[in-house]
């Protein structure tokens, strides 16, 4: 267990390092040896949010950003296998954006393989994406779920905007929204008017899996 333990804190500093290899084969060897791929998971994301302060702190910069997420990402795929998220009618539809102006998509892409891997039917809009373009996704497909992802503060007021267009166009209450992303808050996320607001890509999943359970 204690060799369990080690291995798991390893990937925290394997992610950090951008350690491609290291993240991959350790992951899969945890998982063969029983350890929950939610598990491996949660210590890669802290990972992440290690990057994303030294981000924040002027330590790491936007290229790094980026590797940081294809090292996670290169992790995810290689844990898909042991991942077994079959859709099912509960699975749901979900949109997922970086709002107008930001281009940042690490988090939203992580969201994404992970919804993916719990049966989700995934419509990715990609980045800067006008609020129009969003709520009109969401009306074609007739997702139960909207995430939205922005990274950039001058952009937070794209969030209200999109939640505006969806309740005059009489679809707020058809599906639930949820936000995340570097600078996002809970308070702003309250004001904003959405339904919830994520701190990192697991609680997004998990916040999106209770609302399609029923009742």
């Amino acid at each position: 267990m204690d060799r369990k333990k080690a291995e798991l804190s390893g990937l925290v500093d394997s992610i950090v390092a951008f350690d491609v290899s290291s993240v991959r084969q350790v992951a899969v060897e945890l998982t063969e040896q029983g350890v929950p791929a939610e598990t491996i998971i949660e210590k890669m994301s802290e990972g992440m949010n290690i990057v994303g302060k030294k981000y924040e702190e002027g330590e790491f910069f936007v290229p790094e950003l980026i590797m940081a997420g294809e090292t996670m990402k290169e992790a995810l795929e290689a844990l898909r296998p042991y991942m077994r998220g079959e859709a099912t009618e509960k699975s749901g539809r979900v949109v997922l954006a970086t709002v107008a102006g930001d281009i940042h998509d690490i988090g939203k892409n992580i969201v994404a393989t992970l919804l993916a891997t719990e049966g989700f039917k995934v419509i990715d809009l990609g980045v800067d994406v006008p609020a129009e373009k969003i709520v009109e996704a969401v009306r074609v497909s007739g997702a139960q779920v909207l995430g939205l992802s922005a990274l950039l503060t001058t952009n937070l007021e794209q969030i209200p905007v999109v939640v505006d267009i969806l309740r005059r166009e009489g679809l707020s209450g058809k599906v639930k929204v949820i936000v995340g992303g570097a600078t996002v808050t809970e308070e702003f996320a309250r004001k904003a008017g959405v339904d919830a607001y994520a701190k990192d890509a697991l609680t997004g999943v998990r916040i999106c899996r209770s609302w399609m359970k029923p009742g």
